[in-house]
């Protein structure tokens, strides 16, 4: 089977991180978010991935190729001069895509994190023998997104609603999907969207059917969002596989932590906490629901709240780091230091406290 995982952009909404590597290598949960979608694609029987990219594929490839080997499957880049949207680049891909086969192949969004049910998806998408199957997750709030009304039953899609006014469902593209090489004949070499153009055609045919997914969903493209996905995450792992999270008197709730980290004496730290590789924690810190990148150090008596420390980066003594605040790459935080939800950009000394929300250059 194929898979094309949509990489797109800049990853604008969660600089300051992405101004050191494209989004889908920022780490999450230890590892580099894609490589979570393509070992969920190796495990449902894909060995060949196209990654749809237009900003720096050379990075992006030198990175992939250490993993092509580990997981043994093919990864290759398919590269777009000018922005495609979701559905151009499967026209670009079109020859890697349909083999000849007739196999179905995927499309995933690389900024969704959830279970992957991908098996159960192969399996729903022969069962009802329609052209394409989406992946829907249920939400609070459906006003605030776009809509797939479907029959409860069969699954199959009716229509889709933006940003609903009145209530016509509660399910959303979880941006995961199934597709016939037949819906390549409908997508020309330009600029489309799957989701407003492609999908609204296959659904007025009958042909488009919707699985629910099963477990967690989350876009975790900017900070807020991936804070919470890194909280589901880490409770997933608690129920399939919990030796995988820290465990002893220094760990509340669901942590994970990297086997090379230090970890200091009198820590607390948790929940949802993630500890990357060379990391060093010294005593008496506390963390809670953050993420801490790749060979950070993280210096006595010092607590992070809400917040992303990226890589190489250091956190002084006693200082406190709360609200959301996202260091980049290498930026180093003075003792006693507070901040308020700073956005810190890479390389860069912190001695004055950041009150309030700001933007650090």
């Amino acid at each position: 089977m194929k898979a094309l995982i949509l990489v797109g952009g800049f990853g604008t909404r969660l600089r300051p991180l992405t101004l050191s590597v494209p989004k889908p290598l920022v780490d999450f949960a230890n590892k580099p978010m894609i490589l979570h979608q393509i070992e969920a694609l190796k495990a449902a029987g894909v060995n060949e991935v196209v990654l749809a990219i237009n900003y720096q594929p050379e990075v992006m490839m030198n990175f992939i190729r250490d993993f092509e080997e580990k997981l043994g499957i093919k990864i290759i880049c398919s590269q777009e001069m000018e922005p495609m949207g979701t559905a151009g680049p499967l026209a670009l891909a079109r020859k890697i895509l349909d083999d000849g086969s007739g196999d179905p192949f995927f499309v995933l969004n690389s900024d969704v994190i959830s279970e992957y049910p991908l098996g159960q998806m192969i399996e729903f998408h022969k069962s009802h023998g329609g052209e394409a199957t989406i992946m829907v997750t249920k939400v609070d709030e459906p006003s605030k997104y776009g809509v797939v009304v479907m029959d409860e039953e069969t699954g199959c899609v009716h229509r889709f609603v933006e940003k609903p006014q009145q209530f016509v469902g509660n399910k959303i593209n979880a941006g995961i999907y199934l597709l016939s090489t037949k819906t390549l004949d409908r997508i020309q070499l330009r600029p489309t969207s799957i989701e407003k153009e492609i999908f609204p055609k296959i659904a007025a045919e009958n042909k488009l059917f919707a699985m629910v997914l099963p477990g967690f969903w989350m876009d975790i493209g900017q900070p807020r969002d991936y804070t919470i996905g890194l909280r589901l995450y880490l409770a997933s792992l608690r129920q399939k596989s919990p030796k995988l999270l820290a465990s002893g008197p220094t760990y509340l709730g669901n942590v994970i932590v990297h086997e090379t980290a230090v970890i200091g004496d009198g820590c607390l730290i948790g929940p949802d906490v993630s500890i990357g590789q060379g990391c060093v924690i010294e005593s008496g810190v506390r963390l809670s629901r953050c993420t801490i990148m790749r060979g950070v150090r993280v210096k006595k008596h010092a607590c992070i709240v809400g917040s992303i420390i990226g890589w190489h980066s250091t956190v002084g003594q006693w200082a406190r780091i709360e609200n959301m605040t996202v260091l980049g790459e290498d930026v180093h935080v003075c003792d006693e230091v507070f901040s308020n939800g700073g956005v810190v950009l890479p390389h860069k000394e912190i001695k004055a406290s950041i009150f309030k929300p700001e933007i650090v250059m």
